[in-house]
């Protein structure tokens, strides 16, 4: 019989996610530099290649890949010969250690987590709790794989009970492009069929914790209906143009990964869950010998390239811009930001909405006419840092909010993640204002374009406070003009034709 302390498990946990908060796994970062390689599309190979040199960056000056650290996602397989030392039950023990990862001062991991999720939702301060899956299983040691699962990927997950006669591949095709760009791609799809719909979507989850394959087993060739459904869906998925970061493209996914289970004669449920561009997760197995550490890659083995904005870029001062340059501003141009700008979030949104409804405006030092907001929740700063990974929130989210703030504010523009929605881009052209994108998967990268940060309002919000950031040639792309133009529309169209009329190869 194995004896397992509860310390190694609360020392195994809180490591496994300190390493994966800057670490890569390195099958993810050779797959995306292999579809870096093949990309044709300038403003997709661009965003690559900001994702991969931010991934070297994370790993070197180990801090985050993104902003978003994810919520803590853990699946243990229990030994049924296993005993335990220590007062704690498991899922206490576990999220100690989530705890003490997320609260390390030498790299401090975002809060994202808030209870009372219907209603006052307030921050736990400390990522806890986890979600907790457990099994018991033959055998006497306990074997643990954790994800850090971010929220924008998240928020696309889907769920369909299909007829049994139905085409699984019909509606991951149908489905796929309603799931905007949100999730970060190019990312990895988990599917799980089968079941019933709750074991569909933790399949799904399961899945995603692979390791990417996709090209040795279209060398092999497949072997079973499950290894045919996930070529024919990677080549077709690839083939609708999405592409990196949604901005059309010849790679949308690196890999598609399955699970299945049986399931009832009536009955086809199938889950797809997206992993984004900061793909996280960690296995490992305690046998009684003392807390697992995870093995620190070696740098060598990752893709050594570099990035620049290119000679084309325009460099826009932030404090003096005014309507008539920004509507010069072509979709897909690519802008150097420096000068001053304000963040804020849903929560931030709301709360301004509301205090401009009511009359009493925003609080003092908070002043969004002619200004540019940041769609932005960054880690806390560590060591000399000004401001810890600071990349852009999924920009869809705040379109609910956009027409009354551009009414009320007078703010000039916005910067965020993916695209928006109708209702944001007609806001955006009615107002004459601007979206800009930043890459999603870059935050440590964009974190450096950053040179001053305070909290000027909300500072109860905790990271999703209104901060103010004075920024230096901080790289962005215009998504949606002044016309309410959106490369997010105009770039998976164009590639998802050029792919179709010229049999461009994707995988």
């Amino acid at each position: 019989m194995t004896i397992i302390r509860q310390d190694d498990v609360i020392h195994s946990v809180a490591d496994a996610l300190q390493f994966i908060s800057y670490y890569h796994p390195l099958d993810y970062i050779q797959a995306v530099h292999r579809a870096w390689q093949r990309e044709e599309s300038p403003a997709a190979k661009d965003a690559m290649a900001q994702i991969l040199v931010n991934s070297r960056m994370c790993a070197e000056g180990k801090r985050p890949i993104c902003q978003d650290t994810g919520i803590v996602v853990v699946f243990v397989e229990v030994g049924m010969n296993v005993q335990w030392q220590g007062s704690m039950n498991l899922e206490d023990m576990i999220n100690e250690g989530v705890r003490q990862a997320y609260m390390n001062p030498d790299n401090i991991l975002r809060a994202s987590i808030v209870s009372d999720p219907a209603g006052a939702r307030k921050n736990t301060r400390d990522n806890t709790p986890a979600v907790i899956h457990t099994r018991l299983v033959p055998g006497d040691k306990v074997d643990v794989r954790l994800a850090a699962k971010g929220g924008g990927s998240e928020n696309k997950s889907k769920l369909v009970m299909l007829n049994p006669s139905d085409s699984i591949v019909d509606w991951v095709l149908k489905t796929l492009p309603t799931m905007g760009a949100g999730w970060c791609p190019p990312g990895i799809l988990g599917i799980g069929i089968g079941g019933t719909a709750e074991k569909a979507v933790l399949m799904a989850k399961e899945a995603l914790m692979g390791t990417i394959d996709i090209d040795a087993l279209r060398a092999r060739g497949p072997k079973n209906r499950i290894e045919e459904l996930r070529l024919e869906l990677m080549d077709k998925v690839n083939a609708l143009g999405i592409g990196a970061q949604g901005l059309g493209g010849l790679t949308t996914v690196v890999d598609v990964m399955i699970k299945d289970y049986p399931t009832h004669a009536a009955s086809l449920p199938v889950a797809m869950i997206p992993n984004c561009a900061a793909t996280r997760h960690a296995h490992f197995v305690l046998d009684g010998s003392g807390p697992a550490e995870q093995a620190q890659p070696n740098l060598d083995d990752y893709p050594s390239i570099t990035w620049d904005v290119g000679p084309t870029a325009r460099r826009v001062n932030l404090d003096t811009v005014t309507p008539a340059e920004i509507a010069t501003w072509q979709p897909g141009d690519t802008l150097l930001l420096s000068g001053t700008m304000l963040t804020g979030r849903d929560a931030a949104h709301k709360r301004m909405i509301e205090l401009y409804k009511s009359g009493k405006g925003l609080p003092d030092g908070v002043d969004l006419k002619g200004k540019f907001i940041y769609y932005v929740g960054p880690v806390d700063p560590v060591r000399d840092e000004v401001v810890g990974p600071a990349g852009p929130t999924t920009a869809t989210r705040m379109d609910k909010f956009t027409e009354d703030l551009l009414a009320y504010s007078g703010l000039y523009g916005m910067i965020g993640k993916a695209e928006r929605g109708p209702a944001g881009i007609e806001a955006i052209r009615k107002h004459k204002a601007v979206y800009l994108m930043a890459v999603g998967g870059a935050a440590y990268l964009v974190s450096k374009a950053i040179k001053k940060s305070r909290i000027v309002a909300f500072a109860d919000l905790g990271m999703e406070a209104i901060h103010e950031f004075v920024v230096q040639d901080m790289p962005v792309s215009v998504a949606v003009d002044v016309n309410g133009t959106s490369v997010h529309q105009t770039g998976p169209i164009e590639w998802k034709k050029r792919i179709e009329e010229h049999a461009v190869k994707v995988r």
